[in-house]
C-alpha cells in the first residue's frame, strides 16, 4: 500500500496537535470570567496557535497540490472514498476559515493580532461592533464543525483500523 510523504505526515500530524491545543486552549479561555492577565495570555496563546495553523495549511495545500495522496485500498467502496474525500475537502477548508475567522473576530473588536508577542499582523478592518457580534458566532460555529469532522475523521480512521483492517490508517502513520 502507498503511503504520504513524510513531510506530509509531518504536517497532519502537527496541525492536528496545534488545533486540538487551539480548541482546548480556545474552550478554557473562553470559560474564565472576567478580564484576567491568564485570560489575557491564553488569548493570545491561541491567537497564536491559529495563524501557526494557519501558516501550516498554506504550506499543507501547496505540498498536496504538488504530491498526490496514495490511492485508496482496491476495497474501499465508492461511497467510503467519496465520503474521504468529501471530509478531507471540508476538513482542509475549515484549516483555513477557523484561523481566519478568528484573526477578522479580533479586528473586529479592536484587537490586534501581533504573533508570537511579535509580528503585528496587518490591520484589515476597522473595530466593528456589529460585525464583532457576527464573527464570534462565525467562529464558534466554525470550530463546531471543525470537532464535528476531526471527530468523524478519527473515528473512520479508527474503523479502518479495527474493524476493516484495510491498512489505510498506516499510510498516514510515521511509525509504522
Amino acid at each position: 500500500m502507498q503511503r504520504y510523504t513524510k513531510f506530509s505526515m509531518l504536517l497532519h500530524w502537527l496541525i492536528a496537535v496545534l488545533i486540538v491545543a487551539a480548541f482546548a486552549l480556545g474552550v478554557t479561555m473562553t470559560d474564565i470570567p472576567g478580564l484576567t492577565p491568564t485570560k489575557v495570555r491564553y488569548f493570545s496563546w491561541h491567537k497564536w496557535l491559529g495563524v501557526t495553523v494557519l501558516g501550516l495549511a498554506c504550506v499543507r495545500l501547496l505540498w498536496r497540490l504538488c504530491h498526490a495522496a496514495p490511492a485508496y485500498p482496491s476495497g474501499m467502496t465508492k461511497w467510503q472514498q467519496s465520503a474521504a474525500s468529501a471530509l478531507h475537502a471540508v476538513l482542509y477548508v475549515l484549516m483555513f476559515a477557523v484561523p481566519v475567522s478568528g484573526y477578522f473576530y479580533s479586528l473586529a473588536a479592536g484587537v490586534p493580532v501581533v504573533y508570537l508577542g511579535v509580528i503585528p499582523l496587518p490591520v484589515l478592518i476597522e473595530p466593528n461592533p456589529e460585525l464583532k457580534v457576527l464573527l464570534k458566532d462565525v467562529h464558534y460555529w466554525l470550530n463546531v464543525t471543525l470537532l464535528l469532522s476531526v471527530c468523524g475523521h478519527v473515528l473512520a480512521a479508527l474503523k479502518h483500523h479495527f474493524i476493516d483492517k484495510d491498512g489505510i490508517f498506516k499510510r498516514i502513520l510515521p511509525l509504522s
